[in-house]
């Protein structure tokens, strides 16, 4: 039986690195108040820090991948994670709101291009059939990071203080570079790739709509989850103690999903791009109908935990499929178009929660733009648009 027929240790090595990222991410959330007070600003002004990191993932991941292509991945992968523990050390120890504006900028510029290589990285590491699974698992580090990582940097945080999480933070991207260093092969000599050649994988159609299935079909996720507290406490009925387990029963759904979605896509990948945002659409529908019953809420948004999680590989393995020359450009692309969905759903879920609908009507809100990305996706399989011809 072939070595590469069991999911290797490289890319479990990989799900440490994105768990890592996942976590500096998402932790500020959880320490905003402590960084607010320590730094002598605002609460607002510390959420700017959030955004920030955003922007950086948004519009400087796709320009720094443009560059790195033409480099070894290997090598590439463990420059990105340096950067990373760098930039993290420079926010445990900064000491000004400047500085650590930098310093979030710097650390989002990871992101992107590393889960973006890092995904092509994972499938050359397992056989074609497993390739879903490989980019799933990997995925897997950054719905951990939710789970475990932002409860467990906020305990931190509280405990030792918000500058100790980063230093944290940054022994965890500490490990994941040595680990990199020490196992992952190198993945072979590549002709160097001109920016001109990167870009022009865009020309094909396919790659476009792909970009923009997983913006429609993503902005559902964080118009229900980014404000699932409201919903569990105005709705629900939840004292707010209880939002810590809450969230971690729907970060084991997330987790669930990862797995899921990676086997489904290598299983049968347009089923998957056409199922997952269906039953996506279904849970949230759900959610909205169970949420004045705590135990039902809870239940159903395990489910939308699993079902909005499992859409992540097929999503990706989408667009990596017609990247053409540049895979790992469009894959760092695909990161932004998540994350650009994140944004939109923050927009909608807000204006629904402050309107006078109130926290209740955002899970029916949340349907909206998935149910035109789905309608987008079959009309797409059934109508596919034809890739460019080489010049």
């Amino acid at each position: 039986m072939s070595l590469k027929s069991k999911m290797p240790l490289q890319v479990w090595i990989l799900t440490l690195a994105a768990f890592a990222i996942g976590t500096a991410e998402f932790v500020i959330a959880g320490i905003l108040t402590q960084v607010a007070e320590s730094l002598n600003v605002s609460e607002g002004q510390a959420g700017h820090l959030i955004t920030a990191y955003a922007m950086a993932i948004v519009i400087g991941g796709p320009i720094l991948t443009l560059w790195l292509a033409r480099y070894r991945k290997r090598i590439v992968l463990i420059g990105l994670m340096a950067l990373f523990v760098v930039s993290n050390l420079i926010t445990a120890f900064a000491t000004d709101y400047t500085t650590l504006m930098i310093s979030r900028v710097m650390a989002g510029l990871t992101q992107g291009p590393f889960y973006g290589i890092g995904a092509v990285v994972a499938t050359r590491l397992v056989t074609k059939d497993m390739e879903g699974q490989a980019v799933g698992q990997m995925f897997a580090g950054l719905t951990l990071a939710n789970v475990l990582g932002v409860p467990g940097g906020a305990w931190i945080g509280n405990m030792f203080g918000w500058n100790t999480t980063f230093i944290v933070v940054a022994m965890l991207g500490a490990m994941a570079a040595a680990s990199i260093a020490i196992a992952i092969p190198p993945q072979g000599a590549e002709e160097p790739k001109s920016i001109r050649s990167q870009i022009g994988a865009f020309r094909n159609p396919q790659l476009l709509a792909s970009l923009l299935i997983t913006t429609l079909g993503w902005v559902g996720f964080m118009t229900f989850y980014g404000y699932i507290a409201p919903i569990a406490e105005q709705v629900a009925g939840f004292e707010r103690v209880s939002l810590t387990w809450i969230l971690v029963i729907v970060g084991l759904g997330l987790v669930l999903g990862n797995t899921l979605g990676g086997k489904t896509a290598d299983k049968n990948l347009r089923a998957s791009l056409i199922g997952w945002p269906a039953a996506m659409i279904a849970a949230l529908i759900v959610v909205g109908l169970v949420a004045s019953q705590p135990y039902l809420f809870v239940a159903a948004a395990f489910v939308f935990g699993v079902v909005s999680f499992a859409n992540v590989p097929p999503m990706q393995m989408r667009v990596m499929k017609h990247g053409g020359n540049a895979p790992e450009l469009a894959a760092t692309a695909n990161i932004s178009a998540f994350n650009i969905a994140n944004a939109l759903g923050g927009i909608i879920g807000g204006a629904v929660v402050d309107s006078t609908l109130g926290a209740a009507y955002t899970p029916f809100a949340a349907i909206i733009v998935p149910a035109l990305g789905l309608a987008f996706i079959v009309w797409q399989e059934r109508n596919p648009a034809p890739a460019p011809t080489n010049a």
